[in-house]
């Protein structure tokens, strides 16, 4: 393995975002006195603002229009994420610490739109280690499609392949291998499925695990 830069996704990887953004979520149920399915919640991970309208609206536009069950729904989740350090996680800060001790760039390329992405890594104390940020409201197509991940290897001067990708949604996967680059998937909320794990990517149960194999090549 040979690589000269990496690319972060943020949320379920780098910050334990999916619960608090699930639990705001069902509480939204709850006050509208839906039905929560968690099997429809999890098709928005990794998905930009669109593509969540979309995954959400698959299942609960025979109950409501998005646009309420939206705003219930940030009415519980915005207060934690502007104001509130949301939980690093496991492995996080030794990984991130390895690689500028190498001397390797690093990026992130998250769905989430840059002001509260920015929000989110400066209240974990994690902004100061990347060099570039690209957000989902600064590309056309969402995960699974690939621009993301060129647009993050574009910004760090580094060829896709160079790069190693680090995402925890299946939607993210495909996007970082669909961009050519050599991923590492660390599943949070979403098991990896079979059509997932025949891309033939790393798939590892924690990014202490990763440091490890990583500090060994």
């Amino acid at each position: 393995m040979v690589y000269q830069a990496a690319v972060f996704d943020m949320d379920g990887l780098l910050l334990d975002t999916e619960r608090v953004c699930m639990q705001a979520f069902e509480e939204a149920c709850e006050k509208l006195s839906l039905p929560f399915v968690k099997s429809a919640y999890v098709k928005i991970i990794g998905c930009n603002a669109k593509g969540i309208e979309t995954a959400i609206m698959d299942h609960y536009a025979q109950y409501i229009d998005y646009k309420t069950l939206r705003s219930t729904w940030m009415e519980g989740y915005w207060p934690i994420v502007k104001h509130q350090a949301i939980p690093i996680k496991a492995g996080v800060i030794d990984l991130l610490e390895w690689l500028k001790s190498q001397g390797i760039p690093i990026a992130v390329a998250t769905s989430t739109q840059r002001e509260l992405a920015e929000t989110k890594l400066k209240l974990a104390g994690l902004d100061h280690y990347f060099e570039h940020l690209s957000t989902g409201c600064e590309v056309t197509f969402g995960k699974p499609h690939p621009e993301i991940f060129l647009l993050a290897a574009k910004r760090l001067n580094i060829h896709p392949q160079q790069c190693l990708a680090f995402e925890d949604s299946n939607n993210g996967v495909r996007s970082a291998v669909s961009a050519n680059m050599q991923v590492y998937q660390v599943p949070d909320l979403v098991t990896p499925s079979s059509n997932i794990i025949a891309l033939g990517h790393q798939i590892k149960p924690s990014l202490e695990i990763v440091l490890k194999e990583l500090q060994s090549i």
